[in-house]
């Protein structure tokens, strides 16, 4: 997509961000813009997608830069899926992992698997999570 410009430089307004994840269902952890801000500055390395000034997809990767980059939050506003955003975003976060010599990874539900292993992703473990408990 021509019009979609992928840069490093974060939104002006992390309330767009907020924005993007609650279409996306994300954000059930109710952070706050100031959070989901820290979240992205503390990344390895952190890619927004806009559509003109509207942030239409993001994506990152937490790393130490040596070893091992997991890619994550990786997500497109729900108006502008397929149309090869999602995929430009991974493309571009995989070839700077590639770049510094770091292996992406990532972990994802059964039901991405596909899409990814078209990206060239291979199953390799099996991840476990522990879940927030409640307060």
């Amino acid at each position: 997509m021509d019009s979609i410009r992928y840069t490093t430089e974060p939104p002006a307004d992390f309330g767009d961000l907020m924005a993007l994840y609650e279409e996306l269902g994300w954000n059930s952890l109710e952070l706050s813009a100031e959070e989901l801000e820290r979240m992205c500055r503390q990344s390895w390395y952190a890619l927004y997608a806009f559509d003109d000034h509207r942030l239409v997809g993001m994506g990152r990767v937490i790393s130490d830069g040596v070893i091992t980059g997991i890619i994550c939050g990786v997500g497109v506003s729900p108006n502008d899926q397929a149309k090869g955003i999602g995929k430009n975003i991974m493309v571009r976060l995989v070839h700077h992992c590639e770049q510094n010599r770091v292996i992406p990874q990532l972990m994802c539900v059964e039901d991405l698997e596909p899409y990814y292993e078209k990206l060239g992703f291979e199953k390799f473990s099996i991840g476990m999570t522990k879940r927030p408990a409640a307060e």
